[in-house]
């Protein structure tokens, strides 16, 4: 067999471990900061966010991020956090600028739709809350359209059934994307599918299959969108109170927090495939997502 280049022999390992440590790369959110952990090795940030540091946020809206609760890296190298302070930003992670902000009643999650679109899962909060809110990510602030939905806590879009799927207190539900080239979008309503437990929390897909990630008060379930069944996930059935649940497209590795209940954060990232551990004294942790 020939021998690579000396030169391109470095390279090649380069990249390699560019790859790895890539794929060891979580976000980090549940305080008023938003961070990368690269947990290749020791934890260590390698980047960071916070609203009170983006001069491009209009002021009123630097107090809404005070207890993020999504990170979601999404296309473009951005990410959407959500608050449950009621704030919702698209960042730049180049820049780490804010490109688009709005408001919603205990944001809990956010997606990025076709056509650059975002839906907001708004939980509970009279008046502003229980319900999902379409924004333009051309347009802050200005909502083009919502629909009801309890104590909304999830949202994933499905672009091979071309659904969005929506997390509530007592049910997942799938979406059509209606009127979608105009100026009056709307999500209408597909199916609906009662939850094993109550109290939806997380909502994440696996990638490459058929399956969503569902979070209860008490359990951690699959959904088969092809199949519309629940079954008892197989890493982590049985736990009460967790907060998010990945699964790293590549690695395949989960990563997940739960609640040191009573409190709704952790100071710790568990994993699975293999097992491990993080933990992050003084912080608040509530969800974490794998950059792919």
């Amino acid at each position: 067999m020939a021998r690579l280049p000396r030169r391109c022999l470095l390279a090649l390992l380069f990249l390699v471990s560019a790859r790895v440590s890539h794929a060891q790369s979580l976000v980090a959110c549940g305080w008023d900061e938003v961070f990368v952990l690269d947990v290749s090795g020791p934890p260590s940030r390698i980047w960071r966010w916070k609203a009170a540091d983006a001069p491009e946020l209009p002021e009123a809206f630097r107090s809404k991020f005070r207890t993020t609760d999504d990170c979601k890296p999404v296309a473009g190298d951005r990410l959407l956090v959500t608050a449950s302070s009621d704030g919702a930003a698209l960042i730049d992670r180049a820049t780490r600028r804010a490109v688009w902000w709005a408001s919603c009643g205990n944001t809990h999650s956010a997606e990025l739709l076709p056509g650059d679109r975002i839906v907001l899962a708004c939980s509970v909060r009279p008046e502003t809350g229980n319900r999902l809110a379409l924004f333009d990510a051309a347009t802050p602030v200005r909502e083009l359209a919502s629909t009801e939905l309890e104590s909304a806590h999830g949202v994933v879009w499905d672009a091979a059934r071309e659904r969005l799927w929506a997390l509530g207190l007592h049910e997942l539900r799938a979406y059509r994307l209606k009127d979608w080239d105009g100026p009056s979008p709307s999500l209408d309503l597909d199916a609906r599918y009662a939850l094993p437990d109550e109290g939806g929390h997380e909502l994440s897909a696996v990638p490459g299959t058929a399956h969503l990630i569902v979070s209860t008060h008490a359990g951690v379930w699959r959904f088969d969108r092809d199949l519309r069944t629940f079954s008892p996930d197989p890493d982590l059935r049985g736990l009460h109170d967790v907060k998010s649940v990945v699964i790293h497209p590549v690695t395949r590795r989960l990563a997940y927090t739960q609640a040191e209940v009573p409190e709704w954060w952790t100071s710790r990232i568990r994993f699975a495939r293999p097992a491990g551990e993080v933990v992050l004294d003084g912080e608040r942790l509530y969800k974490v997502r794998w950059i792919p």
